[in-house]
């Protein structure tokens, strides 16, 4: 079980030198391709601003205007792709509908990876970020400062079926990480659960993970980046949205809360 296509979606802004650097230090282990796919604001999404049937001066500037800055950005995601050094790697501009295309090239990658500012709900690619974990439920690194492709990983398991899917999703990963620690906290939970279980499905697939389980209280958040902080962890493997997106919204949840986090590791999301 390898992983083949590193997607990096790129802006055209200051952001895509460092995913492209992420996704070349994640391809590079398995000698993956790196698909730069430039994401730029769809002309399409202003259509339904314009009034039907009508075209004035100011839609007209305003659609050049978009065209213009999509042009620029290429431009600018192309010399960051140039300038990456992934050993395979290619470069993809998207058209309208934007949106389809973000999500068909998703599918056909293993993992897609975004930066810490789109995680967070900023830039333009916080849309995509979302489109990609919660609506394509593609497996997504949120590749930050000190992302290490063969570090320390650890791997949030509460018994769930979002933690679960990470779990399963990230192997490949996991296979290439220094150390491996499963990591539960009881208390976070009314979920009854083994991290014995989890452990032997690891080490039938050639892993040898550690297990280790602590906290107080009901917020699984802070409990999971204190053990990365303490244990060196460069990833943590995470199952994403756990409840429905509005709720998570609203009332925060562990997802927002590891995604928030100032200084945090570089997270491996799966929903």
């Amino acid at each position: 079980m390898s992983w083949a296509r590193i997607m990096a979606p790129l802006a055209g802004g200051k952001g895509d030198e460092a995913v492209l650097t992420a996704a070349a230090a994640l391809a590079g282990p398995f000698g993956a391709e790196v698909a730069a796919v430039h994401t730029p604001a769809d002309v399409a999404d202003l259509m339904p601003w314009m009034g039907e049937g009508f075209m004035g001066g100011v839609q007209i500037t305003a659609i050049e205007s978009l065209k213009e800055a999509s042009a620029t950005g290429e431009r600018a995601a192309r010399s960051a792709f140039d300038a990456c050094a992934a050993k395979s790697k290619t470069f993809i501009s998207l058209e309208s509908p934007v949106w389809a295309g973000l999500s068909m090239q998703g599918r056909l990658s293993d993992v897609v990876v975004f930066d810490d500012a789109a995680a967070r709900g900023r830039g333009p690619l916080a849309e995509a970020f979302q489109q990609i974990v919660a609506d394509e439920q593609r497996p997504t690194i949120v590749a930050r400062p000190g992302f290490n492709a063969t570090g320390v990983a650890l791997v949030a398991w509460d018994g769930g079926k979002e933690a679960s899917r990470a779990a399963r999703t990230a192997l490949p990963l996991l296979q290439k990480a220094s150390r491996v620690v499963i990591f539960s906290a009881p208390t976070a939970t009314s979920r009854k659960f083994d991290p014995a279980d989890l452990q032997a499905f690891y080490a039938a697939r050639g892993v040898a993970a550690e297990v280790q389980t602590g906290g107080e209280g009901g917020d699984a958040a802070p409990i999971l980046l204190e053990a990365a902080s303490r244990l060196g962890a460069s990833l943590l493997v995470a199952g994403a949205f756990g409840h429905p997106r509005l709720q998570e919204y609203i009332f925060g949840g562990t997802t927002r809360s590891l995604l928030g986090a100032e200084n945090g590791p570089s997270l491996f999301l799966s929903h």
